[in-house]
């Protein structure tokens, strides 16, 4: 634990102050220090949430574009913002480190919002010239339109800097080699996004509200003075931080990991012989066959000197990055599901009965509170009741396995779109029955509670497989590539929603052919999501047998 006794009795391993100097474990890091850091991920989270969560609704209101081609637009964004914390994780893990990263990120999300009003006043003027207009064209201009998207690139610049970074640096707050330390990381996990969620709860009654009913320049423009704020906050918690050091090299990890593999492939011909098998480690966690031939890469060959040769330590890294890819390729099919949270059921319930007391109908986008309030009631009921239980009955210091509760979480999601699937089969027939199949913009007199298990039980699965996908990425991989982990996440969700954008346009173009309505035709009365529902369930089947297989040969790495 990096403590001997007397005055580095105090120490941590591995870890500096802000000044350089040795971690003091008293003065540094644990929850002193994450505390700071939740309050920029939970400012990080409302502003992403403010944007994401209604965003369908700016794309089909303001900007008036159709459901199938917003629904798109809403997944290329979502998988965009998903897939560039590879980029913010390279550039932390190997340059910048994930503390300039932080703020770097937080300064360009303050910029990128700070467009983002300054576009939707705009649009919000040049929409008042022409209020009965249905072309995008005639109400917002070419540069409008461009500063709008532009802006909303930019925050996903923004959050692929930030998101893995925070987390992980909050992470390191905690030391691995430290029993209590070690079992306070796991919380955080969960604290963390308990969080997350109860910012996203905020945003979608408070700030989704505002740009329903008063103002998307408000609604944009309150995000960015909560990111300034927060950033503020991040600062004035500088002297508390412990910074990583652990496997920090003048070398690059990412252009070492590329090296090992670039070398299996450069020896892929060659085979270990007896005179060479002494330089091959024997390590019991990495028994694959396809990490096994990553040992080649240790071998010099005629054509190269001896210097080109991997070492042992960037052939383990790389062995350790290759062995997640079966993991994070078959919870895929879970993400697609996952991605229709924020679009398809936001529509979905904009066609229902959304009054909750005279004179107040719930925002559509609000109810993707119930997500988040799924996500905030079960997080304390998971770390403070399941956790306890389940370790007394497996001995298990976290109750269960990672992989265990990421593919629980795969299991209820899929449960989850079966229910969506029979309430959308129910509002369909509502409508038919009240004579509103060919009235697309009356109420169907259906109430929205009827949501409430889909969107509740998809935050309780999040509880257990992104929470669980959070842990095991940061966990599992080589130490000075967490950043590059938690992004390896991340990229999940964003592979997940161009997946699933891609499937929305195959469909649309299958089922739309000869003039009939498409599965996700503008008039939702005549569409069919319900069929939709069925097949992302289906789906979500074939990925959950895929995780089982690959991960009952998994062998977890040792701290």
């Amino acid at each position: 634990m990096g403590e001997n006794g007397g005055s580095e009795a105090a120490l941590v391993a591995n870890s500096v102050d802000y000044k350089g100097g040795a971690a003091i474990r008293s003065k540094s890091g644990s929850w002193r220090s994450a505390g700071f850091i939740i309050s920029v991920e939970v400012a990080e989270r409302i502003s992403y949430y403010g944007i994401q969560g209604n965003l369908i609704s700016y794309l089909t209101g303001p900007l008036r574009q159709s459901t199938a081609t917003a629904a798109q637009n809403v997944n290329v964004w979502c998988g965009t913002s998903f897939l560039l914390p590879l980029l913010g994780a390279f550039l932390a893990d190997s340059y910048l480190g994930r503390y300039r990263t932080i703020i770097l990120a937080s300064s360009l999300y303050i910029l990128g919002l700070g467009l983002l009003t300054v576009s939707a006043m705009l649009i919000s003027l040049a929409n008042a010239e022409c209020p009965v207009s249905n072309k995008l064209t005639s109400c917002s201009p070419g540069f409008q339109v461009i500063l709008f998207f532009v802006s909303l690139y930019l925050v996903a610049i923004a959050q692929g800097g930030h998101t893995p970074c925070v987390q992980a640096f909050g992470a390191d707050q905690f030391d691995e080699l430290h029993p209590n330390e070690y079992k306070d990381r796991s919380s955080l996990f969960n604290w963390w996004y308990f969080a997350s969620a109860a910012g996203c709860i905020s945003t979608v009654w408070i700030l989704n509200y505002i740009q329903d009913n008063i103002s998307w320049v408000l609604g944009f423009g309150i995000p960015c003075v909560a990111m300034i704020i927060t950033l503020l906050i991040f600062l004035l918690g500088t002297r508390t931080y412990r910074f990583n050091i652990q496997g920090h090299s003048d070398k690059n990890p990412f252009l070492t990991i590329g090296r090992a593999f670039v070398a299996a492939i450069r020896n892929r011909r060659h085979t270990i012989t007896e005179e060479t098998c002494g330089i091959i480690p024997n390590n019991p966690h990495q028994s694959s066959g396809e990490s096994n031939s990553l040992n080649t890469a240790l071998l010099a060959t005629n054509s190269y000197v001896e210097e080109e040769s991997c070492s042992l330590t960037e052939v383990e890294e790389a062995k350790g990055v290759l062995r997640l890819v079966p993991i994070w390729a078959t919870c895929l099919l879970y993400t697609v599901g996952l991605a229709q949270d924020s679009t398809l059921f936001v529509k979905q319930g904009a066609k229902m009965d959304r009054n909750i007391f005279p004179g107040f109908d719930m925002p559509p986008a609000a109810l993707r509170s119930l997500t988040g309030l799924g996500i905030v009631l079960f997080s304390p009921i998971y770390d403070r009741i399941f956790v306890p239980v389940a370790r007394s009955m497996t001995g298990k210091p976290s109750g269960i396995t990672m992989l265990q509760r990421i593919g629980t979480g795969i299991l209820i999601s899929m449960f989850t779109l079966v229910i969506a699937a029979i309430v959308e089969k129910k509002r369909l027939e509502t409508a038919q029955e009240y004579d509103l199949v060919d009235e697309p913009n009356k109420t169907v007199p259906m109430s929205v509670w009827w949501l409430i298990p889909q969107f509740f039980l998809f935050g309780i699965a999040e509880v257990f497989t992104k929470v669980g996908l959070q842990e095991f990425f940061y966990d599992q991989v080589p130490n000075e590539l967490r950043s590059m982990g938690l992004a390896l996440y991340l990229s999940i969700f964003g592979v997940g929603n161009f997946l699933s954008g891609l499937l929305i346009s195959v469909i649309e173009e299958l089922t739309g052919k000869d003039g009939h309505d498409s599965w996700f035709a503008n008039n939702l009365n005549k569409a069919h999501l319900d069929y939709f529902y069925w097949l992302l369930a289906g789906l979500n089947v074939i990925g959950l047998a895929l995780f089982i297989f690959f991960t009952r040969s998994y062998i977890y790495k040792v701290p």
